[in-house]
Parts: structure tokens; C-alpha cells; sequence
């Protein structure tokens, strides 16, 4: 194995504090939801970064998935990642994940099976695969 890049970041204050990287690209406030007993700040929270990076990550796992089966995915496919975060009585809190494909340049089961070939490659569905549940969606033109 060979490291190809690390990001460096650097948190402060939990929930509510900050965060910043070591070259100064991110530098955010932290704040927690009303929802989850904050006081609903203007600062980001760690599911709004996961799922913005867990999105960004997928749709370029997508991208190499469709240059191998030479599918053009066009300009205007994306993925919206939602994350919830989710309590039982007895686990406490643990993630979840809803990730909706929009492909509007392939069929249902191209687009399926681009879908489920990203999910096998992308670096955080290997991380967070078994450990939280991942609901893949695929939206496409009709």
C-alpha cells in the first residue's frame, strides 16, 4: 500500500467547536443541531461534512466505474448524500446513509449497475461498509 494523500484536520471543542486543516483550505465553526439539543448555530455539524465528502467521493467512484464500461455520464449527474444520525436505547447513536444517484444519461440497468459497481470501489462505502446502513438510490430521466 502506498499513500497517495492525507488530509489533516484538526478539531476543537467537539460538536460545537471548530475545525481547521493544516493548510487552511477548511476553517469552520462547529454547531450543534436544535434537533439533537443544540442551539442550531451557523456553524456546520460532522454529518453535513461526512455527507458532503461521502458524496464527492461516490460520484468520482462513479465517474471511474463509467469511463471502464464507457458510459458517458454527462455533465449533470450528482449524488446527494443524507445522513442521519440515529439513537436506540440500546446501541446509543450510529449513522446512516442515503445516497440518491442522479443519472439522467443511462438506463435503469446500466444505471444499476454503476450504482452497485461504485459502492464495491468507493473508499467510503469500504469504510463505513457493516458498520452503518447504506441505502443506494437511483434517480434517472423518464
Amino acid at each position: 500500500m502506498s499513500t497517495l494523500y492525507q488530509a489533516v484536520v484538526t478539531a476543537e471543542g467537539g460538536r460545537a467547536g471548530q475545525f481547521k486543516s493544516d493548510d487552511g483550505v477548511l476553517d469552520h465553526n462547529l454547531s450543534v443541531p436544535e434537533s439533537m439539543g443544540g442551539d442550531g448555530g451557523d456553524g456546520t455539524n460532522p454529518e453535513q461534512l461526512f455527507g458532503g465528502a461521502y458524496a464527492a467521493c461516490f460520484g468520482g467512484a462513479l465517474q471511474v466505474i463509467a469511463k471502464k464500461m464507457r458510459i458517458d455520464l454527462g455533465d449533470d449527474f450528482s449524488v446527494t448524500a443524507t445522513i442521519g444520525f440515529n439513537k436506540t436505547e440500546e446501541d446509543g447513536a450510529y449513522l446512516s446513509a442515503d445516497l440518491d444517484c442522479y443519472l439522467p444519461t443511462v438506463d435503469l440497468k446500466k444505471g444499476e449497475k454503476l450504482i452497485n459497481a461504485a459502492h464495491e470501489i468507493c473508499p467510503f462505502s469500504k469504510a463505513t461498509r457493516d458498520n452503518i446502513t447504506v441505502n443506494l438510490n437511483l434517480l434517472l430521466d423518464e
